[in-house]
């Protein structure tokens, strides 16, 4: 007997179980690798970067975040390296950084982030307000 989608029995909320396999808890787990959410933390920090820190577009523009991942059972350890802008509070700054992408890779991948530690490359100096002028 086959249902159609809005006859009765179909979509009745609970699950059919699939023909030959095992019950959901005993077929395994979704692993996700370092790199790939090495990757995901960078992109965060990009974004994080963008929006936290406000790096000016200029000649001696920031080099792009980069980040490792270490995962065990379900939780991660994060370790970022960026440029930061030049003044800034930094401490303020690298805090919301490190929230920031904690939070991200926490909704994207489902595991917990256990620390993340953030390493400032250089900080990139604000652009001289002379520069360019002609005197």
């Amino acid at each position: 007997m086959t249902t159609r989608p809005g006859s009765p029995g179909a979509g009745s909320g609970t699950p059919v179980p699939a023909a030959g396999l095992p019950p959901p808890a005993e077929r395994g787990a979704t692993v996700i690798p370092d790199r790939v959410v090495a990757r995901i933390a960078a992109q965060a920090a990009r974004t994080a970067q963008a929006r936290r820190a406000a790096v000016p577009p200029d000649r001696s523009a920031p080099m792009a975040p980069s980040a490792s991942a270490a995962v065990r059972t379900g939780s991660v350890r994060l370790h970022l390296t960026m440029d930061l802008p030049y003044p800034t509070d930094i401490p303020r700054v690298c805090e919301r950084i490190r929230r920031d992408v904690s939070e991200r890779v926490a909704q994207l991948t489902g595991l917990r982030v256990r620390e993340v530690t953030l390493t400032v490359r250089r900080l990139v100096p604000a652009a001289d307000a002379s520069r360019g002028r002609v005197r």
